[in-house]
């Protein structure tokens, strides 16, 4: 019969890790056993993609539908094909490594020589404005994005916020509800004064993105430092029965924990600077989805509101003339979106931070939170032990892939997620 501890438990407890968008908590976590085969299927597509621009756009006429299509479905085949790789072959060799670093170098030199020869001309991808050093801008933008996306598993973490929101509808809807309630206290007179809708019917769109994103500034440097005093505060609770409890519908289920930990509770292993600001953005990325829904219910609110009660004649009376109408619903006032779009970017933020100072908001809405980042840690202390039990060499382990596994449901301490 097979041991419960085994390096492929400690490979499956890393793609769990993985899965949860925390693959920081693996031992060894580096860029080339674990960062750069996980980044591989993104830097295939993008490289892939960009032979679009070597379809030959005067050349092509009727034709030219089908070379793009014919580029897409390549590009999707190589992307599921590097994607299946990646879960299976864990690990690149250091020849193999410096062959997928060096090509992808090449690409913002490849791609305007192999326009240039097919097309007989060459587009940068920012126009003429810094001309062909707009390839390597943009490919070596791709690759930072890329990388720092795959080491703190932000793809994960935004899948996950994102499905969690839309499954738990009745929680998105108790949210909802207890938080546009303020939002409204605070937003609803400043609806009907005629200076508002007089600037939000001047105002550029582009200048209600720079508000809107200073908004975004203000709610991630507030959440920044709040979140770092939620993780230094953060109990690691590591007897045998909790860390049994929170092993559960993991791979470390089966692990028999009291011959593990021998009876006694483990000792904490701390947490490097890499760690922690995984967890803080695993905790910055759920506050913002939680904060995101509340300011698309605020938005669909007052463009509702708008719609019901002000009449396109009290409209030209508040703006002075004829209200703007959009381009996409020429029904609604251009006002009416832009103010509705700024009352969004204020709500994200008054709830983003108000979820985490209130004492209310706080047990409903962001203690789950911490209590998944207490459950992590705990697995996190059970992998360790299991590492350190069957004793490993580092050299030889496996990157974790993104495998979904089949246990969605797991018991928490406190609240459900």
């Amino acid at each position: 019969m097979q041991s419960p501890v085994s390096p492929a438990l400690v490979r499956q407890t890393e793609r769990w890790f993985v899965r949860r968008g925390a693959p920081t908590m693996i031992e060894g976590y580096g860029f080339v056993t674990h960062v750069l085969p996980r980044m591989l299927p993104a830097l295939a597509f993008v490289a892939l993609a960009s032979l679009v621009w070597l379809v030959p756009f005067r050349t092509a006429g009727s034709g030219l539908w089908a070379l793009l299509g014919g580029v897409i479905v390549v590009t999707v085949i190589v992307w599921a094909t590097t994607s299946a790789f990646v879960q299976r072959s864990l690990r690149f060799s250091r020849a193999g490594t410096i062959a997928i670093l060096a090509g992808y170098a090449a690409m913002p030199v490849a791609v305007p020589l192999l326009q240039l020869v097919v097309d007989g001309t060459v587009t940068p991808p920012a126009s003429q404005v810094v001309g062909l050093l707009g390839f390597v801008i943009f490919f070596a933008a791709v690759f930072v994005a890329t990388l720092l996306a795959t080491t703190y598993g932000l793809g994960a973490l935004l899948r996950r916020a994102v499905r969690r929101t839309f499954s738990d509808l009745r929680n998105s809807l108790h949210l909802v509800g207890r938080a546009l309630p303020p939002l409204l206290f605070v937003t609803l007179f400043l609806f009907f004064t005629g200076e508002l809708w007089q600037a939000m019917n001047r105002l550029s769109w582009w200048r209600v993105a720079l508000v809107v994103a200073l908004f975004a500034v203000v709610t991630v440097l507030a959440a920044a430092t709040r979140l770092r005093e939620e993780i230094g505060r953060v109990e690691q609770d590591l007897s045998p029965r909790r860390l049994a409890a929170a092993c559960q519908g993991t791979p470390l289920a089966e692990v028999p924990i009291e011959d593990l930990t021998s009876g006694t509770p483990l000792r904490a292993v701390p947490l490097g600077g890499r760690e922690i600001r995984n967890l803080l953005l695993m905790l910055a990325v759920r506050q913002l989805v939680q904060a995101a829904v509340v300011g698309v219910a605020l938005f669909a609110f007052f463009l509702v509101l708008g719609l019901l009660v002000v009449t396109p004649e009290t409209a030209e009376q508040w703006i002075g003339a004829e209200p703007a109408p959009s381009v996409l619903l020429p029904m609604v006032p251009v006002a009416l979106l832009r103010i509705g779009t700024l009352f969004a970017g204020f709500g994200t933020m008054y709830f983003a931070v108000t979820s985490m100072t209130s004492a209310d908001h706080r047990r409903q809405f962001f203690a789950p939170i911490i209590d998944r980042i207490e459950r992590i840690l705990a697995v996190r202390a059970v992998y360790l032990a299991v590492r350190h039990a069957i004793r490993p060499c580092t050299k030889q382990d496996e990157p974790a892939g993104d495998v979904e596994d089949s246990v969605e449901h797991v018991p928490r301490r406190s609240s459900a997620e």
